[in-house]
């Protein structure tokens, strides 16, 4: 017993220095390999070098893991015993009522969603980092093809673990039937909400990193889920809104078609001022800021005259929709300025 245990002690520590070899070289080839010409114009591999090396590498030793354990297994003459041993416990039933439940149907239920996950993520990311870059679509149509994309393949994923836990197709679809029925009736809202989440994809009135202003709430669309939207609002909270207020209620999206926004700054001065040097003052101040558009150009007009005064007001377009409060303040200060400099008293 003593000579056939060091035997396999040191076969299985042998093969473990050996795998360990092997796992080094294979995976040093991947570095590499990533450095190829036609692989590393890839822009996931150009963005995500690291990350890959490191999954890959992990890939690699648990498979060298999963070799070392079923060699020694079969070094020490237990293979055949351990698999009998899974085997047997794997294809045990469970009777629950007219259901039949096995171990390894369960085992691989969950194998397969957690495939469909896998899946799903990889295709994503495959899609963002190199496909969509290289292809000219809309904004907001990669997010609808990649939230479509994920929910079809946890749907199969989930159809087909179902099959593979060994439960009736046949009572599966009657079930999912009385099912649909009964969230027709009891989950009108959540069946509402998911539907509307649907339109918001294809549709595309709100996309993710716009700009929308619902009731009193104004913030970036950070989020289009299922049942729900999340808009970030000015002070870092996150407001959870409806899909169906985004589709049934009347909203502005200030970014929509672009992302410029008009400001309009109210200057009054006194009554004895010249209105055409006012104008040319306030204009003036506007032109020379950077955050200023200059298509279309800016524009001071005259509006009324007010008791004591005259009441002017200058127009202007911002590219950034971000840069609209700043550009307020800068410019109310800046006209104060320019028109204190000239003489000219403001009411």
């Amino acid at each position: 017993m003593a000579r056939f245990l060091t035997a396999g002690l040191f076969k299985s520590t042998y093969l473990a220095l050996v795998l360990n070899a092997a796992v080094n070289v294979v995976d040093a080839l991947v570095g590499c390999f990533l450095h190829f010409r036609p692989v590393a114009k890839l822009r996931a591999v150009q963005r995500h070098r690291p990350m890959l090396r490191r999954r890959s590498s992990r890939l690699l030793r648990w498979l060298a893991g999963f070799w070392w354990v079923t060699s020694t297994l079969e070094v020490l003459s237990l293979k055949r015993p351990v698999f009998e041993a899974i085997e047997t416990a794997l294809t045990s039933n469970w009777i629950l009522g007219s259901a039949t439940l096995s171990i390894g149907g369960v085992v691989t239920f969950g194998l397969m969603v957690t495939g469909a996950f896998l899946l799903s993520r990889m295709l994503r990311f495959v899609l963002e980092e190199d496909i969509y870059p290289r292809v000219r679509l809309a904004r907001g149509v990669p997010y609808a093809i990649s939230t479509m994309l994920h929910y079809v393949i946890l749907l199969v994923g989930f159809v087909l673990a179902v099959a593979a836990l060994g439960y009736d197709m046949t009572k599966f679809t009657i079930l999912a039937g009385a099912f649909g029925v009964g969230l027709g009736f009891g989950m009108q809202n959540i069946v509402n909400n998911f539907v509307s989440g649907l339109i918001l994809l294809f549709e595309r009135p709100v996309q993710v990193g716009d700009i929308i202003q619902l009731e009193a709430v104004t913030g970036v669309v950070t989020h289009i889920g299922i049942r729900a939207s999340i808009v970030k609002v000015g002070d870092g909270s996150e407001v959870v809104v409806p899909n169906g207020k985004l589709i049934a209620d009347r909203f502005t999206n200030w970014t929509l078609t672009d992302r410029k926004r008009r400001l309009e700054v109210a200057v009054t001065v006194g009554k004895d001022a010249d209105p055409q040097r006012v104008m040319e003052v306030i204009n003036g101040v506007a032109v020379g800021h950077p955050l200023v558009a200059t298509a279309p150009a800016p524009q001071t007009c005259l509006t009324e005259f007010v008791a004591g005064g005259i009441k002017f007001e200058l127009r202007v377009w911002t590219n950034r929709f971000e840069d609209a409060r700043p550009l307020c303040s800068d410019l109310n200060v800046a006209v104060h300025k320019a028109l204190t400099e000239q003489g000219i008293a403001l009411l």
